[in-house]
């Protein structure tokens, strides 16, 4: 009977450890996320730095919807893009060649650790991308969460 009780009270301290570990994980994640952000560098998600998806993620968004988008209190990042919020509210078959060589330029001239980011920026400022980049973008994403 006394092995039983130390085998469960074992199961249970472990359990606690680990939750503990995952939550000082999340939370030393999020405030290198606030650092990141404040600096200018736009990579704000946790999920990005870790391979582990939060609960709740499919991981076939273009970027954790339960992370970032449902967010009501996120800031708008720009990325030296300003321009790009005169396409606000254009569906992507509207855009003139002009618009879509802006976007790309501004797509190629991106960092890959600051791809998700930009793509989170964009919904933000209802900005849609076009087929595209925004699978170019989804690719380099899940490569990059693949990677971490």
């Amino acid at each position: 009977m006394i092995p039983l009780i130390l085998f469960i009270v074992l199961g249970l301290v472990v359990l606690v450890a680990t939750e503990w570990h995952e939550r000082s994980k999340r939370k030393a994640a999020a405030s290198g996320a606030e650092g990141a952000a404040a600096s200018g560098a736009g990579e704000t998600v946790a999920s990005e730095q870790a391979n582990e998806r939060p609960e709740g993620c499919c991981g076939e968004h273009l970027v954790c919807e339960r992370e970032t988008l449902l967010q009501t209190n996120a800031e708008i990042v720009y990325y030296d893009d300003e321009e790009l919020d005169a396409l606000a509210g254009i569906a992507p078959e509207e855009y003139t060649p002009e618009q879509q060589e802006a976007l790309r330029s501004v797509f190629r001239s991106l960092q890959e650790s600051d791809v998700a980011g930009w793509c989170r920026s964009v919904q933000m400022r209802d900005i849609a991308l076009p087929p595209d980049i925004r699978e170019e973008a989804l690719l380099i994403v899940r490569e990059r969460r693949h990677l971490s």
